[in-house]
């Protein structure tokens, strides 16, 4: 895997890993990190979720824009990268850090999966992050470049080497989670439902579910079974080997709040009790999240 960067505007060929500097105030620099994938599909990380960027014979297909105001900063440096324009954005989900700087790019086509769309229109905050309420990204920005074509279980976009497959493997961390495969490039782009080994959040304000994700994860190892590099939605690429430990580390989470609701246990004490097996040793257990997941665990089994 080969590591390019572009730092103030000047390509450093044979660099291991530079940056970019992105406009920005030069007190508060927002910088993107370019990390070359394929010889045409790139991933840039800061201000957000892993945004990819796949450049085609006439145009650029971007994949999540990250928080707020770092729309600018992602267009600046793709324009290192290339002087194609972009055409396309892909959102693999409604989270405001892999979809708010879609209101800075030119407009474009959007697309995302149909319940995503929906979610676009409310912005709901997010299951267990205790943020306070801001407003609809979209909403105060007219609805610019809010999602425009969307889909439910798979769509194909473009042909050839330029081909790009989205795939819906069912609910996990929101009911919209998108797989975003480059066939060609044997890669995939699987968002929040694989953010990196950590426990997931299950936002169930936007439709996600801790008893689906197991199973929507292992329907993905399943059906992508060409792809060998996984861009998780934070973390450095993965393999389909560490998606299969990942969705059985879902499962086990489930089985364990399972047996705690059954046994009638509290939510703290289901939480408390969980204990890190040793075969996902180096996996993140943060205490709010765990407890947050399991409580909408326990919703989901109590619900009638």
């Amino acid at each position: 895997m080969t590591r390019i960067g572009v730092f103030a505007g000047l390509v450093l060929t044979g660099a291991i890993s530079v940056t970019v500097a992105a406009w920005q105030a030069p007190a508060t620099p927002r910088t993107v990190e370019v990390e070359q994938i394929r010889s045409n599909l790139y991933v840039l990380k800061g201000g957000g979720g892993n945004t990819a960027v796949f450049v085609g014979a006439n145009g650029v297909t971007v994949v999540d824009t990250k928080n707020p105001g770092w729309g600018q900063p992602l267009l600046d440096a793709i324009k290192r990268l290339t002087p194609l324009p972009v055409v396309r954005i892909i959102n693999t989900h409604t989270h405001g850090d892999h979809v708010s700087g879609n209101v800075e790019f030119p407009a474009v086509e959007v697309v995302a999966h149909a319940n995503t769309r929906d979610n676009m229109t409310r912005m709901a905050p997010v299951t267990g992050l205790n943020q306070p309420p801001t407003p609809n990204i979209f909403t105060t920005h007219d609805n610019r470049n809010i999602a425009t074509r969307t889909f439910t279980d798979r769509l194909t976009l473009g042909t050839g080497a330029e081909e790009v497959d989205l795939y819906w493997f069912g609910r996990g961390h929101t009911n919209g989670d998108a797989w975003v495969v480059f066939p060609a490039l044997r890669v995939v782009h699987a968002g929040d439902i694989f953010s990196g080994k950590t426990a997931p959040i299950l936002d169930a304000n936007n439709g996600g579910s801790g008893l689906a994700i197991g199973d929507s994860l292992t329907t993905g190892a399943d059906t992508l079974r060409a792809v060998d590099t996984i861009i998780t939605g934070h973390a450095g690429q993965m393999t389909m080997a560490d998606l299969r430990q990942y969705a059985q580390f879902n499962k086990d989470f489930l089985a364990h709040v399972r047996a705690g609701v059954a046994a009638g246990q509290s939510v703290d004490a289901i939480a408390a009790g969980w204990q890190l097996p040793a075969t996902y040793a180096g996996y993140q257990m943060q205490a709010d999240r765990v407890r947050s997941n399991v409580q909408v665990i326990a919703d989901e089994l109590r619900r009638p």
